[in-house]
């Protein structure tokens, strides 16, 4: 089990797969500075997916603001939309 604030049962292996994910994103974007590493924003991520908690809640237990909560989850939730096969391609 990975832990923030409040605890989370997440997979490690799934933690890792989105931390790379998101660190290619950024590499490939040329972003300095974050508010979070690519590992606390795909821990933020999966416990949103995981839990259902609001964004306010997950703001505050990393101590980030609700509007950039959200836009990490947006961003992390849209690259692994990316990466997923389409419906002609799972068929």
């Amino acid at each position: 089990m990975l832990v923030y604030p409040s605890g989370v049962d997440v997979s490690s292996s799934a933690l890792r797969f989105l931390a790379a994910r998101l660190r290619e994103h950024r590499r490939a974007l040329g972003t300095r500075w974050r508010r979070l590493n690519a590992g606390r924003q795909a821990l933020l991520t999966l416990a949103h997916l995981r839990n259902g908690q609001p964004y306010a809640q997950l703001a505050t237990g990393f101590e980030i603001g609700t509007t950039t909560a959200y836009r990490y989850i947006t961003e992390a939730v849209n690259l692994l939309a990316a990466l997923a096969p389409t419906l002609t391609e799972a068929a």
